[in-house]
C-alpha cells in the first residue's frame, strides 16, 4: 500500500472520528462496551535477518497469556490485540506493512525491533501519521540520526531504547585492550544503516579508534549478501592487521571467515556484531567459533526482572530453552521488553484510543523492564532510553556455543563469567 500524497493522515482522521464521537455523545448514552487495543508488531520474519525473530512466537505466547482477557485501563478492562507483520527483512516492505498497520488494521500502538531495516522505516511512518511507536534493536545514533533526527526537538510520536556507538565502541576497544597486538583494525562495515553509522568519521568508530592510539583499515562498504571476501583479506594481510571488527549480517560473515580460513588469515581478535550475537550461527562454524567475542546487549547473567512476569533474566533465558529446544539469544530479553513498555504506557495512559495520550503516557515511562531501565526522559536525545551493555566471547562447550561475560567495564553490576583470550 502507498499513502498518495493528498491522503490525510491517520492522525487527521482519527481527530475526525473523535469530534463525530464526541458530538453523538450528546444524543445518546455512552455505552460502556471496552474496544479492543490493537498493537501493531513487525518484525523480520523472513530474508537473511531472520534470526533476530527466532524467539518472537515464544514472547508473544507468553504476553497473550499474562494478559489473559485484557489490561485495566482507567478502571476498565481492555483486551489486547497483537497484529503481526513479517518485514522480510526489507526497509520498503518494513514501511509498506506498517502503512497497513496504520491504516488498514488501525492499530493504537506500532512495534518494531531488529537492526535499522526494520525500526526506521516502521517508526518513520508512525511520526508521519501520528501514531505512536516503541521500537528497540537499532544503536540509538542510526536510528535517530538516520531518521534526520535534530536533538533540539526530537519526535512528537516515536521512541527508541537501547544502546549507542559510544557504548559499543567502548565494549569493542575494551576487548582489544584485553588482548596484546598491535592495534591494527580492520573493519568491516556494510552500506547499509549500521555499516554506515559504524564507520561515520565523527560518530563512529574512526575517531574513538585514533583516540585510542588503534590503526583503522577500511576497505570501503560492501553490499550485504556477498560471496566473495577477497579483496577485504588480502588488504587486511597486507596491512598486518590482527583486529577484526564490523557490524556483518551472519550470512556474510560465515562467508569471509571460512575464506579468511582459505587464505590463511588468522587475526588474535574478531568481534563482528550481529553475525556473532547468535549461538546458531556460531555453531554453523564449529570449531571457528571458539574465542569470538561480540557485544552483549542482554543474557541470563543480566540482573534485571520481568514487571511483565516476574521472571530474572535467567528464569526468562531457561523457560525459552525449555519451550522452544533452542539456544537462548539476546533478542529474546528485547523483544520480551518492548511489549512490557508498551502494556505498562497503556496501563497509564489517559485514553487508550488516543493517540496523543498514549504518546504522552509513553514519553513518561520509568520502568524497570528485563533489559533494564527505560526512561525516556534520560536521553541523551528526546525520546530515547540507553541499556547496558558488555562485552562477551564464545567458547564451545562439547561442541555447544556458550557466550562469556568477559568485559563490564560501564556496567559491574553485570557480573563477569570468564576472562578474555586471545583466538586461538
Amino acid at each position: 500500500m502507498t499513502k498518495s500524497p493528498w491522503t490525510p493522515s491517520r492522525r487527521t482522521i482519527l481527530k475526525g472520528l473523535a469530534a463525530s464521537a464526541a458530538s453523538g455523545a450528546l444524543a445518546t448514552p455512552a455505552l460502556a462496551r471496552a474496544r479492543p487495543i490493537k498493537l501493531g508488531f513487525v518484525t523480520p520474519q523472513t530474508g537473511p535477518l531472520a534470526i533476530f525473530a527466532e524467539p518472537d512466537n515464544f514472547v508473544l505466547d507468553q504476553v497473550k497469556r499474562s494478559v489473559g482477557e485484557g489490561v485495566m485501563i482507567n478502571g476498565t478492562r481492555h483486551p489486547i490485540e497483537i497484529i503481526v507483520k513479517d518485514s522480510q527483512s526489507s526497509s520498503n516492505r518494513a514501511s509498506s506493512v506498517a502503512q497497513e498497520l496504520i491504516f488498514d488494521d488501525e492499530v493504537d500502538i506500532l512495534l518494531a525491533t531488529s537492526t535499522p531495516d526494520t525500526t526506521n522505516p516502521v517508526a518513520d511512518q508512525a511520526e508521519l501519521n501520528g501514531v505512536p511507536c516503541i521500537t528497540n534493536d537499532t544503536p540509538w545514533q542510526p536510528h535517530f540520526f538516520g531518521r534526520q533526527g535534530d536533538p533540539a526537538t526530537g519526535f512528537d510520536y516515536t521512541f527508541h531504547f537501547f544502546w549507542g556507538l559510544e557504548d559499543i565502541i567502548s565494549v569493542f576497544t575494551g576487548l582489544w585492550d584485553g588482548v596484546a597486538t598491535n592495534k591494527v583494525v580492520g573493519a568491516l562495515w556494510p552500506n547499509d544503516p549500521d555499516g554506515n553509522a559504524w564507520g561515520h568519521p565523527e560518530l563512529g568508530f574512526p575517531g574513538a579508534m585514533a583516540q585510542r592510539g588503534y590503526d583503522l583499515v577500511d576497505t570501503g562498504r560492501f553490499q550485504s549478501m556477498t560471496d566473495d571476501f577477497s579483496a577485504q583479506i588480502s588488504a587486511f594481510k597486507s596491512a598486518g592487521v590482527e583486529i577484526v571488527t564490523g557490524v556483518v549480517i551472519p550470512p556474510d560473515f560465515t562467508t569471509f571467515w571460512t575464506q579468511a580460513a582459505q587464505q590463511g588469515f588468522a587475526p588474535k581478535v574478531v568481534n563482528v556484531a550481529k553475525a556473532s550475537e547468535f549461538p546458531q550461527a556460531m555453531a554453523a562454524l564449529g570449531d571457528r567459533a571458539d574465542g569470538l567475542s561480540v557485544e552483549v546487549w542482554w543474557s541470563p547473567h543480566h540482573p534485571f526482572n520481568s514487571g511483565l512476569t516476574g521472571q530474572t533474566s535467567a528464569e526468562l533465558a531457561a523457560e525459552y530453552e525449555g519451550a522452544t529446544g533452542r539456544p537462548w539469544t539476546m533478542p529474546l530479553g528485547f523483544k520480551h521488553s518492548l511489549f512490557e513498555i508498551a502494556l505498562d504506557a497503556l496501563k497509564r495512559t489517559e485514553d487508550p484510543t488516543d493517540p496523543d495520550a498514549n504518546a504522552a503516557a509513553i514519553r513518561t515511562t520509568s520502568y524497570d523492564s528485563v533489559v533494564g531501565r527505560v526512561d525516556f526522559q534520560s536521553g541523551p536525545v528526546p525520546n530515547i532510553s540507553k541499556t547496558p551493555l558488555v562485552g562477551g566471547q564464545w567458547r564451545l562447550d562439547g561442541g555447544r556455543p556458550v557466550l562469556d561475560i568477559v568485559e563490564n567495564a560501564a556496567h559491574p553490576d553485570i557480573p563477569l563469567t570468564a576472562e578474555l583470550r586471545q583466538i586461538g
